[in-house]
């Protein structure tokens, strides 16, 4: 996670990822506002707009209600359209808009990220490790994907890159029993953070859930604080399907924030929105490449102008 001096290139990164997202939500805009009055009609056809960019119909009726609470029968110009728009997005994801932070005084600080397969899970953790490392902390990692070898591989390359310990084992191995180990050797090493990767697995698999139910309760056993955070990732391209993935890992496991990737091949980010206005769940970051400083702090004002194409 870069720091200021990157901001601006980072803030382009976001913008050019979000295009796809955005020119549904612009060129809707510009097609029914055109100096016209904003009438029951002319909602409707907003409303039909914020719903094909995938902010859901529920976030997309409030959105629409209350603009027509303030402006209803006044002219309303494309542009002031897409200004009053971004406050409003903006005001949804502020409360949202919360950077993952660490309590030090917990050694290690266990970060636990689970999610179904391809969302980025292993990549999320070697970008969260390469920046913890540049910051001067003590990073171990827990290659739990025990399921694929490139899975372990990739994290050990992550692992290199930052210049961290990785704890892996065997291919088809206990990944509860691999989660101890790391949470044992973290604690000996007297690491500041310990970043657990999980396998991927589909959240309506059931035997597959029972068993990330099981690593959690098995590094309680060495310490019943942890995981201190669990991370779901969530790939921006799957849409309105993330909703139903937020449920069912939250059943399973203490979901404390999202991680939300893939955005730059996404043409369906106001799914953001959506999860932020039904689940009010932390998200930690964002990702938008995948180099180390891709994944970036979410930042509620620099999304909503990025995703109304401002």
């Amino acid at each position: 996670m870069a720091d200021a001096i990157s901001s601006k290139s980072w803030l382009s990164r976001l913008t050019a990822g979000l295009q796809r997202s955005s020119s549904k939500l612009t060129e809707g805009i510009t097609g029914v506002f055109t100096k016209r009055r904003l009438d029951d009609e002319v909602l409707q056809e907003f409303e039909e707009i914020l719903i094909a960019a995938d902010l859901g119909p529920t976030t997309a009726a409030r959105l629409v209600g209350d603009f027509g609470k303030t402006r209803f029968g006044k002219e309303a110009s494309d542009a002031e359209v897409k200004a009053a728009l971004v406050e409003q997005i903006a005001s949804i994801l502020r409360p949202v808009a919360k950077p993952l932070d660490l309590d030090l005084t917990k050694k290690p600080f266990v970060i636990l990220v689970v999610g179904v397969n391809g969302t980025g899970k292993t990549t999320t953790i070697g970008k969260f490790a390469q920046s913890y490392a540049d910051h001067g902390l003590k990073v171990m990692l827990a290659a739990g994907d025990t399921f694929r070898a490139a899975a372990i591989s990739q994290l050990q390359i992550w692992g290199d890159r930052a210049g961290v310990e990785v704890v892996a084992g065997e291919q088809g191995g206990d990944a509860a029993a691999l989660a101890y180990q790391a949470l044992e050797k973290a604690r000996a090493a007297t690491s500041d953070v310990l970043l657990i990767d999980t396998a991927g697995r589909l959240h309506n698999k059931n035997d597959l859930m029972q068993e990330l139910a099981k690593i959690v309760r098995v590094i309680k056993k060495l310490d019943p604080s942890a995981p201190h955070a669990t991370i779901l990732t969530l790939d921006a391209t799957t849409g309105q399907n993330a909703h139903a993935q937020v449920e069912a890992f939250r059943e399973m496991t203490n979901v404390t924030g999202l991680v939300v990737t893939k955005l730059d091949g996404s043409a369906k980010g106001g799914v953001i929105v959506a999860l932020a206005d039904k689940f009010k769940l932390p998200i930690y970051a964002v990702g938008v490449g995948e180099q180390a400083e891709d994944l970036q702090p979410f930042v509620a004002e620099d999304f909503a102008r990025a995703l109304v194409g401002i």
